[in-house]
């Protein structure tokens, strides 16, 4: 009975594979392709490979493919970075330091999770917009600075922590911040790691907000970037649309392959499903 059930949940898992992947395996494949052969042709694979539409699309100046990914990669790690930093001070913090109302503070936190994003969408405009910083690298970067799902993250991990490892940190004459920075995060490594990449996912992806705060090529991200293409020079041009789109998808799919194993433990570790 184990075995049939273990046979079945291979199969419903190579199935849901399969469906993921296959948008994927499509846009690479209609890179290689032409553009007649793209909007005409119904073969899975192409016909005539061809390396045209990489060549133009990164060689074309109207294009600046590189920048928008060097803004991308910028903002997503400076993002991550600023994340990592002020998410785990606060969950360590409301977990186990003596922190005034930190019981009314948490769920208070938690809560914001139920805010739409939209609603404090117009606020944070008008507030980068007063203070002169629109089109600039801030806006790209200080609304991901901080978030309640990474406080709720890390809160888990350390909320579960041993004490007694601290306790002998403590006696072996360490404060509180040397426990917090050579006992703790060490330890928290597969959930920083965890929250780093659901971060970097999270600021790369993001496609509206960098649309409405930037108004000059060279401050546009690659979701924009190719947006702009889409309904712009690339508009009947699948191909170099499908090879910009996976020359963007490159460096995300790079940093969940190195980071991987530590997302996993780092899922099973915070006791999140």
């Amino acid at each position: 009975m184990r075995k049939r059930n273990k046979i079945l949940l291979i199969v419903i898992a190579s199935v849901l594979a399969v469906l993921f992947i296959t948008p994927l395996l499509w846009m690479l494949s209609t890179s290689f392709k032409s553009d007649f052969e793209a909007i005409g042709g119904a073969s899975f694979l192409p016909q005539q490979f061809t390396f045209d539409n990489y060549k133009s699309t990164l060689l074309d100046q109207t294009v600046p493919v590189f920048r928008w990914m060097f803004n991308s990669l910028f903002v997503g790690i400076a993002g991550v970075t600023i994340v990592l930093i002020i998410d785990s001070m606060a969950a360590y913090g409301l977990a186990r330091l003596d922190v005034p109302f930190k019981k009314v503070l948490f769920p208070l936190f938690v809560s914001t999770l139920m805010i739409p994003w939209v609603i404090t969408f117009l606020p944070l405009y008008q507030q980068f917009s007063n203070l002169g910083l629109l089109n600039t690298y801030a806006p790209l970067i200080l609304p991901y600075s901080a978030n309640a799902f990474g406080v709720f993250l890390l809160y888990q991990f350390f909320r579960a922590f041993p004490k007694e490892l601290e306790e002998a940190a403590r006696i072996d004459g360490a404060n509180k911040w040397q426990i917090f920075i050579k006992v703790v995060l060490p330890s928290a490594k597969p959930i920083l790691a965890t929250l780093a990449i659901f971060t970097f996912m999270g600021i790369y992806n993001d496609f509206l907000w960098p649309l409405v705060v930037t108004s000059t090529p060279d401050m546009r991200t690659v979701t924009t970037g190719i947006a702009i293409m889409q309904q712009g020079s690339f508009v009947s041009s699948y191909g170099k649309l499908m090879a910009l789109t996976t020359i963007a998808t490159i460096p995300i799919l790079i940093v969940f392959l190195i980071g991987q194993k530590s997302f996993i433990k780092g899922i099973t570790q915070s006791g999140i499903k």
